[in-house]
């Protein structure tokens, strides 16, 4: 079983982490992107057509699909309660990889759950 905490960890060492007010749009559906979230506090509320699809919360991550190849963002992520979140660019994230495997594992673990799930709403 793959540890969260390898993500969180990855995350905890980014500079600069935002804080996001609940209500508050990260990310929009149909935006272009150059950089993935992971929620180190805090819960958000991932959006297809308006409609929330799922919660996540903190340890995971969301928006990776602009670095592995995604053209725009496929989902709106709107803050459920105050959050603090980390991002991590291209360059970083291409870091993280070849560091640490189990971090990429993890990451592509958490993307193609998400996109199954997603599939099986539309």
């Amino acid at each position: 079983m793959l540890s969260p905490v390898i993500t969180v960890s990855i995350f905890q060492k980014q500079p600069d982490p935002q804080t996001f007010s609940a209500g508050q749009v990260i990310l929009e559906e149909g935006q272009s992107g150059d950089n993935m979230y992971g929620i180190l506090e805090g819960k958000v509320d991932i959006l297809v057509n308006g409609k929330v699809v799922e919660t996540i919360e903190t340890g995971e991550v969301f928006g990776v699909g602009v670095l592995v190849g995604v053209k725009n963002r496929t989902y709106t992520a709107i803050a459920k309660v105050d959050s603090k979140l980390a991002s991590v660019d291209e360059k970083r994230f291409l870091f993280a990889v070849q560091e640490t495997p189990m971090f990429a594992l993890q990451v592509m673990k958490s993307y193609s759950e998400r996109l199954s799930r997603l599939q099986r709403m539309l």
